[in-house]
């Protein structure tokens, strides 16, 4: 059976994940926390034979994405590896439209009924300008039979967000959008998946093994 294993990356950690302020389709930078983790990741992963690597096009998955293929450990160890990112619109986070850039507490007091909706997981509520749940997991399924289906026999990474990624565990384990998470979506988390034509399959979810643990486990993901 012909397969793709599959990468997939939450980015690093940004001030707004900090400040449980809704990214979106926003452009943030990684923190100097988020850098770390991007650099950690992108260790871990030096010796990983990697055919391509593709990413959300917004800055804190495309650096963290940056730090995976030119890792020093990776070049020193002339692992293959492409010698670009590719970008890919399909991965950005859901959008959340006119709740971005809100925290969690201004859209608890702003918007209260809106709030209910998006913490019930309504499959088919979209707040106004941005995306339903239904809406991003067709999008991230159409998006990684695309580029998975490219790669058959090989191992690709996938970077991207919280959402990207709670769309992808769901998919792999055949879980609707509606149903309560109880899985972890940390920053630069190592998540690996096994794709075929017939879908994805989950293989191992959430090593944090790269990270000092001294300096504590990365954020979870809590806008999903």
């Amino acid at each position: 059976m012909q397969a793709t294993r599959i990468l997939a990356i939450r980015h690093g950690e940004t001030l707004w994940n900090v400040d449980t302020r809704i990214q979106g389709h926003l452009n943030i930078d990684l923190n100097e926390t988020g850098r770390w983790q991007a650099e950690r990741v992108g260790h871990a992963l030096a010796e990983e034979p990697i055919h391509a690597i593709y990413s959300s096009d917004l800055r804190r998955a495309f650096e963290t994405a940056q730090a995976i293929a030119n890792a020093p450990a990776r070049l020193a160890a002339r692992t293959h590896t492409p010698a670009q990112v590719t970008p890919h619109l399909q991965l950005r986070e859901r959008h959340f439209g006119h709740l971005q850039g809100k925290t969690w507490a201004e859209i608890e007091t702003q918007h209260a009924e809106e709030c209910k909706l998006w913490r019930g997981r309504d499959p088919h509520w979209a707040p106004s300008g941005g995306e339903s749940l239904t809406v991003l997991r067709e999008r991230i399924s159409h998006c990684v039979n695309e580029l998975a289906s490219q790669h058959l026999g090989e191992q690709i990474v996938l970077v991207a967000h919280g959402g990207v990624m709670d769309a992808l565990y769901r998919l792999a384990t055949n879980q609707s959008v509606e149903a309560p998470r109880s899985w972890h979506l940390g920053n630069a988390a190592i998540n690996r998946l096994l794709w075929t034509p017939q879908g994805l399959s989950l293989v191992g979810w959430g090593d944090v093994s790269h990270f000092d643990e001294a300096l504590g486990a990365p954020r979870d993901e809590t806008t999903t």
